[in-house]
């Protein structure tokens, strides 16, 4: 397993540009050096000759929360599970007011509403098309809502706290949409009286919609948790908060069509949107900080992580920014697969790996499948961009497909790690390692299509690198690949495309071409930092075995004589020398 490029682009104020500290892990190299200065760049998502990367967004990448910002304004279109879950769909029109300042118990509409303290329980049984408009405040109180029909809860400019359980409690198992207006907070207390599973509880499905305000803020336990699904949709402002666990919680997944979200939690091995089910994204922005640090728990060493479902994360539209800063932390860790067909992820770790006894957790950018357990990662549009201190930036324990896209990876182990086959097929792809290899595969590689530039660490670390019994198909697509050797068995087959190799260094940012003639037939803005005496391997679409062509790295040029066989080490084990570089 071994192992930035950059694209100048407007970011909204939750990325922010910094240079970090000394105390970031990857300092070993002294060789070479980041370089900050801004470069133009091409960075188009379809597949062309062309492949770069602008000065040093990845390097500095950071992530915090923006809950001012408008919403992104285009999506991938709504999904809800049923149509029923769509608001839209229904109507809810006998209205039962509730006044947590000065709560009355009543029966009204056929709602019976009881009032003990602060605390207030209303029940509508097998009354349909209820819907209960929420105002005032309380310390301490709640409000429970019992039933047999699905239900609209208005929450207009409500604050309610309850120091010993959830603030909301909907423990009707029907549907419950809640409408968001004003300013609203609901919040727990450090201590419960029944081991209550979040500040605001749903029972049923938790379908949130309207275009206030709601905070959350979990101290005994999560933020928001649906024993069912949680469904968010464009308009709506959620902030919630967990010190305790997790912040948004939910059995049977998690939809997010659009809003404006962000979460942040603080425990150990918490995470900030989790789902026993699915996680979708198709539109709004998210924003998800994990700082806890790894633990021991269930006889396995875990980490805290930004996203984390049990089954499949899928990102369709929308803005979806992850960070988790603790030992062993994870940006986006699905068990089973994900597919990214659009929208724009970035994800930022920064904490090394958590260890106890024999057993560890290491940090992710983005990880799919867990042990004996396949994994699918899929990326066949939008953006993905990850800066990952201390393990793999991208790793699937499965096959890898790439087909079209921006992918930019920067990572102190492997950038870009398959456990079984890797295919690239089309998009930019960048995938830099200060300390690994740039693209890894333990099955085959498969370069069928697209831009690619890879940056090994050096040393016995390539760019390129597949393991010994398995082989590299080059069939279409433009590659620069540099590191300390070619680590990679080339095979031929129908449609194989050859390959240049040379040893040499490369400046940051410089511009790479290789040409036929006066033919152009692919260039490259490599990432922003010095690369001395390394392993180089190049191709491009069209490039025949035993044909001459030009290569250009910066201001000098060489005539190559293209072939399909790798001779393995060139540059020797003292060759390549990455920069360990600033994180």
């Amino acid at each position: 397993m071994k192992k930035i490029m950059n694209v100048m682009i407007l970011m909204v104020s939750m990325i922010i540009f910094q240079c970090c500290s000394a105390d970031d892990p990857i300092t070993d190299s002294s060789n070479a050096t980041w370089n900050s200065s801004s470069n133009n760049s091409s960075n188009s998502n379809s597949s062309s000759s062309s492949s770069g990367v602008a000065s040093s967004e990845l390097v500095s990448l950071d992530i915090a929360l923006d809950r001012i910002s408008a919403e992104p304004s285009t999506s991938a279109g709504e999904y809800f599970p049923e149509e029923e879950d769509n608001l839209d769909n229904n109507s809810f029109t006998t209205q039962v007011s509730i006044d947590l300042s000065a709560p009355v118990a009543k029966t009204e509409n056929g709602v019976t509403i009881t009032v003990n303290g602060g605390h207030i329980t209303a029940d509508h049984g097998s009354q349909k098309n209820i819907c209960y408009v929420v105002t005032g405040s309380t310390d301490n109180g709640s409000l429970t809502i019992l039933g047999e029909k699905k239900y609209e809860v208005q929450l207009n400019g409500v604050s309610i706290t309850n120091p010993d359980s959830a603030a909301l409690n909907l423990l009707s198992g029907k549907r419950a949409f809640v409408v968001v207006s004003g300013t609203n907070t609901l919040s727990d207390g450090t201590s419960s009286k029944n081991d209550h599973k979040g500040a605001l509880y749903c029972k049923g499905k938790l379908l949130f919609n309207g275009t206030g305000t709601l905070d959350v803020y979990g101290n005994y336990n999560n933020a928001i948790h649906s024993a069912d699904y949680i469904v968010l949709r464009k308009g709506i402002n959620v902030y919630a908060k967990s010190v305790a666990n997790h912040g948004i919680k939910a059995n049977d997944g998690v939809i997010i069509n659009g809003g404006i979200v962000n979460v942040e939690v603080s425990a150990a091995a918490a995470k900030g949107i989790n789902s026993e089910q699915n996680i979708t994204i198709n539109g709004g922005r998210t924003t998800v900080i994990a700082t806890g640090n790894g633990t021991y728990e269930d006889n396995e060493a875990k980490g805290a992580a930004a996203i984390k479902c049990d089954s499949t994360f899928t990102m369709n539209g929308g803005e979806l920014y992850a960070k988790a800063t603790g030992s062993g932390g994870k940006g986006v860790d699905a068990d089973w697969e994900a597919y990214i067909t659009g929208g724009q992820l970035y994800a930022v770790t920064t904490g090394g790996t958590y260890t106890y006894n024999r057993d560890d957790a290491s940090p992710k950018g983005i990880k799919v499948g867990e042990k004996n357990v396949h994994g699918l990662l899929n990326i066949s549009g939008g953006t993905v961009k990850v800066r990952c201190a201390g393990s793999e930036g991208i790793e699937s324990k499965g096959t890898i497909t790439i087909s079209d896209g921006t992918v930019q990876v920067l990572s102190s182990d492997d950038a870009i790690n398959a456990a079984g086959n890797l295919y690239l097929q089309g998009g930019n792809i960048v995938g830099v390692s200060t300390g690994n290899d740039g693209i890894d595969a333990n099955g085959n590689m498969y370069i069928e299509g697209g831009n690619i530039v890879a940056f090994g660490a050096g040393g016995a670390e390539a760019g390129i690198d597949t393991s010994e019994q398995t082989k590299l198909y080059i069939t279409g697509g433009s590659l620069f690949a540099i590191g300390g050797r070619i680590d990679a068995s080339y095979a031929t087959t129908t449609g194989s495309q050859a390959f240049l190799q040379t040893t040499g260094s490369t400046t940051a940012n410089a511009t790479v071409s290789v040409a036929n003639g006066s033919t152009t037939m692919a260039t490259f803005t490599l990432p922003p930092f010095n690369y001395n005496n390394g392993t180089i391997m190049v191709s491009a679409p069209g490039m025949l075995s035993g044909t001459s062509y030009t290569l250009t790295i910066g201001s000098s040029s060489q005539n190559l004589t293209a072939t399909t066989t790798a001779s393995n080490g060139m540059g020797g084990m003292g060759g390549g020398n990455m920069p360990g570089g600033r994180w």
